[in-house]
């Protein structure tokens, strides 16, 4: 009995499933491109779209919001739709041409779908990824709230995730994405390198702590108690400072703080001889542990400028003031009276000269480099460490790639350090064997 032909005709139905392929085809690529689009966009950057006020930005918004709301509906309907066009080909290409038809129809169905519904497309998106989202977010929104489609895949993401188990809750966008937005921006030339380090800087100073910014207690200028307001006020102006920390005995016992004008008014009025003690203030005391954004905010609301610095012994371990924490955000703040040294003098190419209380990381960010962490803060915590005593004046040792030397020492302290960024050894290559 000889095989049945294959028909050749083509019918009112076959043009009928054919228009039906072709329209599914064009969906799947208008859902590829939204898929891609709304998946690029940030919330910041729908934020930004919607401050401009183009068509679409508010549905923009709304979907970014909830990336969940839109994401598995659109996969869905993508899948059924490429399932769909790729069932109806293979029909059509079996009535007219048998099973090599169905073969052909296949590999047509491989290349046509993916170079028309999703290469294409997505690629698109991805060079005009703004454009993409804002013609996509008001079509999507539509569909993702049409009953049938919002109840079925609702369904089948209860389902997965019913199988999945449960998932915790992940920040949107991290610190270190934040941070890498800056420089891309700053790359790009979108904001100003100042711009760059000034949000590098804010975003840091969450996690810095008083220990960190503090002057340390060899660094303290205070006064006995028992001394006359004439001196304390000579000492005060000598360093340049409007309030001094007065201790009774030692520095560990501070009993408060005088302030320039409250000694110049007593000096003034004919008490220059009398006890300091008698003009001070209450002076306020924080941990070194404390996080340096709430202590500004206690400043800022309980209106003061200097705060005593304690161990968890309760001994004194520096003071901080007002103006380090605002230099910890837009940097040094040195005036015509200041006459400290800088901080970091460079000495040439991936050399520089910091002071001994620069911390580590900073040092890391000038010589790219990766010095350790530890229990240390500073650049002369960790050279102490590594030698395990105080270093002479002129003594170095390497770290991690970075050549230090104790360029000043005075005592037990450290003044400044130079730091070399060193050259990796080069690499020996495997001798051949002889033969």
């Amino acid at each position: 009995m000889a095989p049945v032909a294959a028909s050749s005709t083509f019918g009112g139905v076959d043009g009928v499933l054919l228009a039906v392929a072709v329209v599914l085809i064009c969906a799947s690529a208008g859902l590829a491109l939204s898929e891609t689009s709304l998946t690029r966009t940030s919330r910041v950057t729908a934020r930004a779209l919607e401050d401009e006020h183009p068509r679409g930005a508010r549905h923009l918004v709304s979907l970014v919001e909830h990336p969940e709301r839109f994401l598995n509906p659109i996969l869905l309907l993508t899948l059924v739709c490429q399932l769909v066009a790729a069932t109806l080909i293979g029909i059509l290409a079996d009535r007219w041409f048998g099973a090599w038809g169905v073969v052909a129809a296949a590999v047509f169905e491989v290349v046509v779908i993916f170079v028309l519904a999703e290469a294409l497309p997505k690629n698109w998106a991805v060079q005009h990824p703004e454009r993409a989202a804002l013609a996509a977010a008001p079509v999507v929104d539509a569909v993702v709230r049409f009953p049938p489609v919002r109840v079925l895949s609702g369904a089948l993401i209860g389902l997965a995730s019913l199988l999945e188990g449960p998932r915790k809750r992940r920040a949107s966008v991290s610190e270190s994405e934040l941070l890498a937005m800056a420089d891309v921006a700053a790359q790009d030339e979108v904001i100003e390198t100042e711009e760059r380090a000034l949000i590098h800087s804010i975003i840091e100073f969450g996690d810095t702590i008083v220990r960190e910014v503090m002057r340390p207690r060899p660094d303290m200028i205070s006064v006995e108690g028992a001394a006359c307001v004439s001196d304390a006020l000579g000492a005060a102006m000598a360093a340049g400072y409007s309030r001094l920390p007065v201790h009774e005995g030692n520095v560990d016992d501070i009993v408060g703080i005088a302030y320039a004008k409250d000694l110049i008014r007593a000096e003034r009025g004919g008490h220059g001889a009398d006890a300091v003690r008698g003009f001070i203030r209450p002076a306020h005391f924080v941990p070194e542990t404390k996080r340096v954004s709430r202590l500004m905010r206690e400043m800022q609301e309980r209106k003061y400028h200097l705060a005593i610095v304690v161990d968890e012994y309760g001994g004194t371990a520096g003071l901080v003031t007002l103006e380090d924490l605002i230099e910890e955000l837009v940097g040094e703040i040195v005036d015509e009276y200041d006459v400290e040294e800088p901080p970091v003098e460079s000495l040439g190419e991936d050399e520089v000269s910091v002071t001994a209380r620069l911390a580590v990381d900073e040092l890391n960010d000038l010589l790219e480099a990766e010095l350790p962490q530890g229990d240390w803060d500073t650049v002369g915590g960790l050279l102490i460490n590594v030698l395990g005593r105080v270093p002479v004046q002129g003594e170095s040792v390497d770290v991690d790639g970075v050549h230090l030397v104790a360029e000043r020492v005075q005592g037990n302290r450290i003044g400044r350090i130079r730091a070399v960024r060193t050259p990796p050894p080069p690499q020996q290559l495997p001798m051949p064997d002889g033969g």
